[in-house]
């Protein structure tokens, strides 16, 4: 007695198709992934820097002293307390993860804040930034400035980050460059 054909299973045809079909699948995956973790990299330099400048707007807030933020390098960024009278103690200090750094891309125009993009990290003409007490962003004279800082991995356009902050009120605002303009996060 035989089986009928629809009775005796999968045949070695069917199961070849069936692996090359899912090796396509596999590698059509695997190309996309290499894109999401190199837009994962940006994601993750801008992120760290809106919440160490978030974190030194809430302690100079709390703790009502200027809190000093230091890019050093091309890669760090250091949080210092002013202390009274004098002095200085640092309570953070962190490095962007990933090879990102602060970096200009050629061809890519200013954040829709327009607050300026001559340098990767542009505060205007001030050599010192600090949160104050009140949280603006002010420079060594008190006066309040604004500012971006541009972030990305070398050689890769879709990893472009920037980090804008409002002085006046001490806004934090992260942008993300899509190739043909800035999207707020």
């Amino acid at each position: 007695m035989h089986q009928a054909r629809s009775e005796r299973g999968v045949s070695l045809i069917d199961m070849m198709v069936m692996l090359s079909v899912m090796a396509i699948v596999g590698s059509m995956a695997t190309m996309q992934m290499v894109t999401v973790r190199r837009a994962l990299v940006g994601d993750g330099a801008m992120r760290l820097v809106m919440a160490q400048l978030n974190t030194a707007r809430e302690m100079a807030i709390t703790q009502r002293r200027n809190m000093e933020i230091q890019f050093v390098g091309n890669n760090w960024l250091q949080i210092v307390r002013n202390e009274v009278p004098s002095g200085a103690t640092v309570v953070g200090n962190v490095a962007l993860e990933g090879n990102a750094h602060y970096s200009l891309v050629a061809g890519v125009p200013d954040t829709p804040d327009g607050f300026g993009n001559s340098s990767p990290i542009s505060f205007g003409s001030a050599l010192t930034i600090r949160f104050g007490p009140t949280g603006a962003l002010i420079d060594n004279n008190g006066a309040p400035i604004n500012g971006t800082v541009f972030l990305s991995v070398a050689n890769l356009p879709e990893s472009f980050r920037a980090v804008t902050v409002l002085g006046a009120v001490g806004r934090v605002l992260g942008y993300r460059w899509n190739g043909a303009a800035w999207k707020r996060v």
